[in-house]
């Protein structure tokens, strides 16, 4: 452990007011491991190293190594087209969709939550409740009679919708549902404490999100998720558990090399300095990548995890509250290479 860089995370946790886990390695060497606040408010139960936490569209990288386990089987191509791989009637969308498209957020189908229309992400439940989205085919409704946005592979726009699909694909092709899918050929596979957990039958040692007011008050979050997490976010894990899930991926545990080199390739261009491969962001310099980032954030729900590839730094930080891990993130990034640099 790196005492200088545990008290400046602790530092900045009273700061912020932050509440969750964080782990910091670089390399074989742990720099921290550091939890605060508390799992349970009303228990009065404390956040330590193994709690799980929701983790938001940080899970969309569990969808896209699924994907890649199949298509390293041979089962679908990265050039597969969605009406080849599944039984489903959009009767807008356009036959050109491929399942490279879905990975990257370039199919151009609408999204179920469309951060350009809709701000708050608990208006989707005002018609539909949320206790009744418990798989992929539940969010179908939202979107699979609407019109496109753009064409297919025309332009980057970030969609949930998209990952939907690709985990209807999964089940279709596997015969499993997603979320045993998943919890089967990554989680087990690497000994990861994860899952895709019911909000209304959490596990022991998992986190509830909560939401806090401006009057002080607060309310957790389960009526502002889905009950159940799938293809485009929602499992739990630890934030040391992204950085074993991450050394697995990098490892080739999970997938061979080329297929891991093929899902960290920087497949579209978000802005100048910013790209997405299959399921994961990736900041880059003069076109080379510099570091990889996952990202999550639902209603009392913070997660960031960035893996610096020159450096060897991975950091994972895990909140259940709305906010604070971009702030812990950016610190502690800070903090770690003034030592590096020093």
């Amino acid at each position: 452990m790196n005492k200088q860089i545990i008290e400046y995370i602790q530092s900045m946790a009273a700061e912020i007011h932050f509440s969750g886990s964080v782990f910091v390695k670089q390399g074989d060497k742990i720099l921290a491991d550091c939890s605060f606040g508390l799992a349970n408010r009303s228990e009065m139960m404390t956040n330590v190293s193994d709690t799980k936490f929701g983790i938001a569209s940080g899970s969309k990288l569990f969808t896209a190594i699924a994907i890649c386990q199949l298509v390293e089987e041979g089962r679908v191509s990265y050039h597969s087209l969605l009406g080849d791989c599944l039984n489903l009637f959009f009767p807008h969308f356009s036959q050109e969709i491929s399942i490279h498209q879905l990975l990257t957020h370039t199919s151009g189908i609408p999204d179920y939550f469309d951060e350009e229309v809709m701000e708050d992400y608990e208006e989707l439940w005002i018609n539909k409740p949320m206790y009744h989205v418990r798989g992929p085919e539940d969010l179908l409704p939202f979107f699979q009679n609407e019109r496109m946005k753009h064409s297919p592979g025309s332009e980057f726009h970030y969609n949930n919708a998209g990952f939907i699909l690709l985990g209807l694909i999964i089940e279709q092709v596997s015969g499993m549902s997603f979320t045993d899918y998943v919890e089967k050929n990554i989680f087990q596979r690497v000994g990861l404490d994860a899952g895709y957990f019911e909000t209304d039958r959490l596990p022991s040692k998992t986190a509830l999100g909560y939401i806090d007011q401006s009057d002080g008050s607060w309310k957790t979050n389960i009526f502002s998720l889905p009950a159940k997490g799938g293809p485009d976010g929602g499992a739990y894990t630890t934030a040391c558990g992204m950085i074993q899930l991450w050394e697995a991926l990098t490892e080739g545990r999970l997938l061979d090399k080329k297929t891991v080199q093929q899902l960290l390739t920087p497949h579209t261009m978000v802005d100048d300095s910013t790209a997405y491969g299959y399921g994961i962001w990736m900041k880059t310099e003069n076109h080379a990548v510099t570091k990889y980032i996952l990202m999550g954030y639902d209603p009392g729900v913070n997660f960031r995890a960035a893996f610096h590839k020159h450096s060897s730094l991975s950091i994972s930080v895990c909140s259940n509250q709305s906010g604070g891990a971009f702030e812990m993130i950016k610190g502690i990034e800070s903090e770690v290479m003034k030592e590096i640099t020093s």
